[in-house]
């Protein structure tokens, strides 16, 4: 357990330092308050200085919006797609860092002894487990995305494939994309009623569509909040009997008619493990499935990869490396389905990537196995 400490009103405290992308805990730490200002706290920030917060809430995150502001004021970087990836990870690391000195302590209840606090404690309670009786510190940014991530699982995610909603817990990445889902719910089974496999089932929506579709499927995460977020969701629906969730690292024992595999699809390094739905360093989790499914695969089953071309755009991946761990793993493609994208970021001038977010593709790939076809 780490502690941070600092002096306040003639005294020294301390709480236990946590962190949700392991950022080290704070070395040096100044009580702030309603007269800061996102300059002064720019300056402090930049100085490898925290802030403990202990002024109106609101005020806080008002704080924290201007002082992202202040730091996305910075000229756009030039190059290619991949190096423009690059600067923009980099830039959003660089923030998400200065933001994070500004901070809130977590009472031993979970409250916030602030002016104007909102009740957290069911938020952290989500988020953090039980309390632990003892005061916690954690960055303004956090907390807010565990609120966030709190009002997000109460709401849920409409599924129209499913035509119900699905409720990711924090941590787990949310299936805010129902384009990929739909890829699932529609492409014809190689058998009636199959035995499938769901690999990375993160909040357990695609094994909810196979199994609404009649499959017996396995869902394995190696995530254990994922792994209980998709048993709660598959329960929620009425599909614990016909669904079954392991917590393995990706492949369960046995074979299958069809194994779903939706990888994070930038093979790039995560920064934490918020990061893990989105990043995949090396592509380990893409080519590992990509690797073992023929050895799972029963006769005349599939596999079927789900996967954005967005790191082919951005420079990141090529699509003949694909096809040629395809072939090389003694797979076919049987055929392949696309959809363009419908989320926000698409349509987002602003964003740095836009012009790659904009012209992505998801396909399914309908992997056998068999001699190598070379793809589409």
């Amino acid at each position: 357990m780490t502690t941070i400490s600092w002096s306040e009103n003639g005294s020294s405290n301390s709480a236990r330092w946590h962190s949700e992308n392991s950022a080290p805990a704070p070395v040096s730490v100044v009580v702030v308050d309603d007269r800061t200002t996102a300059k002064a706290a720019h300056r402090t920030a930049e100085a490898g200085t925290a802030m403990l917060w202990r002024g109106d809430f609101h005020a806080a995150r008002r704080l924290v919006q201007d002082l992202d502001r202040r730091l996305r004021r910075r000229p756009e970087p030039e190059g290619d797609a991949a190096s423009l990836f690059r600067a923009h990870r980099a830039a959003r690391a660089e923030r998400a860092e200065l933001l994070g000195r500004v901070l809130l302590v977590l009472e031993p209840d979970r409250t916030l002894a602030l002016d104007r606090a909102p009740d957290v404690r069911e938020a952290c309670l989500h988020a953090y487990g039980p309390p632990t009786g003892e005061p916690m510190c954690v960055s303004v940014p956090e907390l807010l995305g565990v609120v966030s991530a709190h009002q997000w699982h109460e709401k849920g995610v409409d599924v129209p494939a499913l035509g119900e909603r699905i409720h990711p817990d924090y941590g787990v990445f949310a299936p805010v994309r129902s384009e990929y889902v739909d890829l699932v719910a529609e492409a014809p089974l190689p058998a009636e009623p199959p035995v499938a496999f769901d690999l990375g089932t993160g909040t357990g929506v695609l094994a909810a569509v196979l199994g609404r579709r009649g499959a017996r499927v396995v869902a394995t995460d190696i995530n254990p909040r994922a792994v209980a977020c998709a048993r709660a969701n598959l329960h929620r629906l009425g599909l614990s009997e016909r669904v079954t969730v392991e917590e393995t690292d990706l492949w369960p024992s046995g074979r299958a008619d069809v194994v779903v595999c939706n990888p994070p699809w930038i093979p790039a390094r995560p920064t934490s493990a918020l990061e893990l739905g989105v990043y995949d360093q090396d592509s380990d989790m893409l080519h590992r499935f990509i690797d073992g499914l023929r050895e799972h695969l029963n006769p005349g089953g599939e596999g079927w990869l789900v996967l954005s071309d967005l790191a082919e755009r951005l420079g990141l991946r090529t699509r003949a490396a694909l096809l040629d761990r395809i072939a090389a793993a003694g797979l076919e493609v049987r055929d392949r389905y696309d959809t363009a994208p419908s989320h926000p970021k698409a349509s987002d001038t602003t964003d740095p990537l836009h012009q790659a977010r904009r012209d992505e593709i998801t396909s399914l790939w309908r992997l056998s196995a068999g001699s190598p076809a070379g793809g589409r």
